[in-house]
């Protein structure tokens, strides 16, 4: 009988393993938040289409340049559903160039993954 429960014993405890993580260095990758990953798209789409960006107020989120007389404005704005919106608006003579808002909006997407 004696030799039954330290058979038992024996059994039970070598039954219960315990696994140690692997030693090395272990990364987390970080994604930006959605403020930060708009304002820096919209940056990079103005700067893709040749506009000069002569305002950048982080903290009102707006950001202005200028390419051949148009004056590019766009405002990176968080709602209270954590959405975050990116209207952008041209003023001067467009009349020269129609359509710098469909390029730049064609840039901002592709950075943005869309």
């Amino acid at each position: 009988m004696k030799i039954l429960i330290i058979i038992l014993t024996t059994t039970l405890i070598t039954g219960c393993t315990y696994y140690q993580p692997a030693p090395g260095v272990y990364t987390t990758t970080s994604t930006p938040n959605k403020f930060d990953r708009s304002w820096s798209a919209v940056i990079g789409a103005l700067s893709d289409q040749g506009v000069y960006i002569s305002t950048q107020d982080r903290g009102a989120g707006i950001v202005q340049g200028t390419r051949d007389g148009i004056v590019v404005t766009g405002s990176v704005r968080t709602h209270a559903d954590n959405s975050v919106r990116v209207p952008l608006a041209t003023s001067g003579d467009t009349n020269r160039d129609p359509t710098p808002i469909k390029r730049i909006t064609r840039s901002y997407n592709s950075r943005m993954g869309r």
